[in-house]
């Protein structure tokens, strides 16, 4: 394989299982992660997981905001959040650099 080849739509990294990323992304209020859905395909030996797209999340209290792969950004409950995202397993999880609601912090 060159080094010019395209990058595989699965991951062999560990998932993440969306109430894991809930509570990482619920110490960091505020902050944006980047995280690539996946959904577990196969059985047993040929079980994989295969990235269905790119999401970012931040958390602020009770309100998840996620924005998915179109762009569309939804404020959802944790409750919401687990309906949409349970069953899905996640990637690592990498910082955007963007922060949400900082009022608190210099009000």
């Amino acid at each position: 394989m060159s080094a010019s080849a395209p990058t595989p739509s699965h991951t062999t990294a560990a998932p993440i299982a969306a109430s894991a990323l809930l509570d990482f992304l619920a110490v960091r209020g505020g902050q944006e992660f980047r995280v690539a859905a996946c959904v577990i395909q196969g059985r047993g030996r040929r079980q994989e997981l295969r990235e269905v797209g790119e999401y970012r999340f931040t958390v602020r209290g009770d309100a998840v905001q996620a924005t998915g792969p179109s762009g569309q950004t939804r404020q959802l409950s944790r409750a919401g959040y687990l309906d949409i995202f349970g069953t899905y397993a996640f990637g690592s999880a990498e910082a955007t650099g963007e922060m949400t609601d900082l009022g608190p912090l210099f009000g």
